[in-house]
C-alpha cells in the first residue's frame, strides 16, 4: 500500500507524457508577466491599502506590503526553479508528484482546485457588486433579487451577473489561451493605467502631516498587516500552470513569475504611499478607499474611472484563476486520477473544452448561489499548502540527477527554500479554526475520491 500511495513520477516520464498530448506553445515572457499581473492585481489594490492601514499598519502599510512581497518572492523563486526545470502543466500538483509521490500530489492538487475555484467565484461575486455600483452611476439598476447569493431574508436569490461573467470567460478560454491572453493584455493595460492615473493625480494632493505618526500600531501592527496583505499577491502561482504553452519555458517562466511579483509590489507600494498621504489612515476603513480619496478632493470623474478600473481588473483575475483550474484538471485527468474526459482536447481549438465547462459550471454555481464570505480564507489555505510543498520540494528536486541542466536556480540554496517553508507554515497557523475545520472536510472528501476512483485508475498502475 505504501508503495502505491507514494509512487513518484520520473521527470523523463513526465516530459515524455506531456509530449503525447500537446498544447500549443504560444506564450512569451511578456505574456506571462501580464498573466501574473492580471491574476494578482484585483480587488486587493483597490481595497486592502485603505482597510489594513486603518486597522493595523497606518502609513507603515508600505512596509507591510514589502514584507509580504519578500515572503511571496521566496515562494516565487521556488516555483520558478520547478517550472523551468519541469515545464509541465499542473503547477504544484505536478511538482509534488515528482518529489513526494501520488497521495501528496493528489492532496496538493485538491487544495489548488479549491483555491482556483473559490478565488474565481468570490471575485465574480465582488465583480457583480462593483458592476452594480458602476451602473447606478448611469441610473441603471440591476434588480436586487438577481444580484446576490441565495438569501431570501435579504431579498436575494441568485447572482446573475456573477454567473454571466464566469460563463463568458469560460467561453473565451475554450477558444484558446492566445485569444485569452490578448484580452488579458488589454485589460491589464487598462487596469494599470487606472492605477497610474490615481498615483499621478493623487501625488499632488499629498499632505505629509497625514503620515504622522508613521507607525501608530508599532512593529506588531506592521507584521499583522503583512499577514493580511500577503493575500493581495496570490495568483502568481497560476503562471506556472501555463508551462506547456510557453515558448522557451526555462527562460520565460521565471521572468513571468518574478517579473509580475516585482511589478505588482511597486504598484502596491506607490498606491499605499499616495493614499495614506492624501487621507489620514484613520478615515480609510471603507469598502472603496481609493475612490473615497478622490471624492474627498472633489475629483468625482477620477473616482468613476477608478470604479471602472476595478470592474475591468477583476475580470482578469477571474480569467487567470479559471485558466489555472482548467489546466490543473487537465493534468489530473491525464494522470488518470480524474476521468479521461478532463484531458480531452477539442480538435477545433486544441483546448480542454469539457473540463473548462465542467469547472466553470461549478464555479458559476458557487458564485451565483453560495455566500462566500465565510469560505474566503479557504482560498488562502489551499495556496499556502501548495507554497509549503513547493518550497520544501526544491531541496529534494536538487538531489534528482535526471533533471535537465540549465534553467533558473534558487539562490542561497538551501537557506531561502527553508525560510519560505517556515514563513508559509507560520501564515497557515494564523488562519481561523473555522478555516481548519472546513479545509479538513474538503480534504476528507478528496481522500474519498482518491481511494474510490483515483488510486485504481492512475496511469501509474500500468507503469
Amino acid at each position: 500500500m505504501k508503495n502505491v500511495l507514494f509512487r513518484r513520477k520520473s521527470v523523463g516520464a513526465l516530459l515524455k507524457k506531456s509530449g503525447d498530448i500537446q498544447l500549443k506553445k504560444t506564450l512569451g515572457a511578456f505574456d506571462l508577466v501580464l498573466l501574473g499581473v492580471g491574476a494578482i492585481v484585483g480587488t486587493g489594490i483597490f481595497i486592502l491599502p485603505g482597510t489594513v492601514a486603518a486597522s493595523h499598519s497606518g502609513p507603515a502599510i508600505v512596509f507591510s506590503f514589502i514584507i509580504a512581497a519578500i515572503v511571496c518572492a521566496l515562494a516565487g523563486m521556488c516555483y520558478s526553479e520547478f517550472s523551468s526545470s519541469i515545464p509541465v502543466t499542473g503547477s504544484a500538483y505536478t511538482y509534488g508528484y515528482i518529489v513526494f509521490g501520488e497521495l501528496v500530489a493528489w492532496l496538493v492538487g485538491w487544495a489548488l482546485v479549491l483555491e482556483y475555484g473559490l478565488a474565481a467565484a468570490s471575485v465574480a461575486t465582488g465583480w457583480s457588486s462593483y458592476l452594480s455600483a458602476f451602473l447606478e452611476g448611469f441610473n441603471i439598476t440591476i434588480p436586487r433579487a438577481i444580484s446576490g447569493p441565495f438569501n431570501p431574508a435579504d431579498g436575494t436569490y441568485v447572482n446573475v451577473p456573477a454567473i454571466a461573467i464566469v460563463l463568458a470567460i469560460a467561453l473565451l478560454l475554450t477558444r484558446g489561451i492566445q485569444e485569452s491572453a490578448k484580452l488579458n493584455k488589454i485589460m491589464v493595460f487598462i487596469k494599470v493605467g487606472v492605477i497610474l492615473l490615481f498615483i499621478g493625480v493623487g501625488i499632488f494632493y499629498v499632505e505629509p502631516t497625514n503620515w504622522q505618526p508613521f507607525m501608530p500600531f508599532g512593529i506588531s501592527g506592521v507584521m499583522s498587516g503583512a499577514a493580511l496583505v500577503f493575500f493581495a499577491y496570490l495568483g502568481f502561482d497560476a503562471v506556472s500552470s501555463a508551462a506547456e504553452e510557453v515558448k522557451n519555458p526555462q527562460r520565460n517562466l521565471p521572468i513571468g513569475i518574478i517579473g509580475s511579483l516585482l511589478m505588482c509590489t511597486l504598484l502596491y507600494i506607490a498606491v499605499s504611499f499616495v493614499l495614506t498621504g492624501m487621507v489620514s489612515y484613520t478615515s480609510l476603513n471603507v469598502s472603496d478607499p481609493v475612490s473615497f480619496a478622490m471624492q474627498l478632493i472633489h475629483l468625482d470623474w477620477v473616482a468613476g474611472v477608478i470604479s471602472l478600473g476595478a470592474v475591468v481588473g477583476m475580470v482578469t483575475v477571474i480569467l487567470v484563476m479559471l485558466y489555472g483550474g482548467t489546466r490543473l484538471l487537465y493534468a489530473l485527468g491525464r494522470d488518470g486520477l480524474l476521468p479521461k474526459s478532463m484531458c480531452e482536447l477539442s480538435k477545433k481549438y486544441n483546448t480542454p473544452v469539457k473540463n473548462t465547462w465542467t469547472f466553470a459550471l461549478l464555479v458559476a454555481f458557487c458564485a451565483g448561489v453560495i455566500p462566500l464570505s465565510k469560505l474566503a480564507e479557504l482560498v488562502n489555505m489551499g495556496t499556502l499548502i501548495a507554497f509549503t510543498i513547493v518550497s520544501i520540494g526544491i531541496i529534494y528536486l536538487r538531489k534528482d540527477k535526471s533533471i535537465p541542466a540549465g534553467g533558473f536556480k534558487v539562490p542561497f540554496f538551501p537557506i531561502l527554500p527553508i525560510c519560505s517553508f517556515i514563513l508559509c507554515l507560520f501564515l497557515i497557523t494564523q488562519l481561523s479554526v473555522h478555516t481548519w475545520i472546513a479545509c479538513g472536510i474538503w480534504f476528507a472528501f478528496g481522500l474519498f475520491v482518491y481511494f474510490i476512483y483515483g488510486r485504481k485508475h492512475s496511469v501509474m498502475n500500468k507503469e
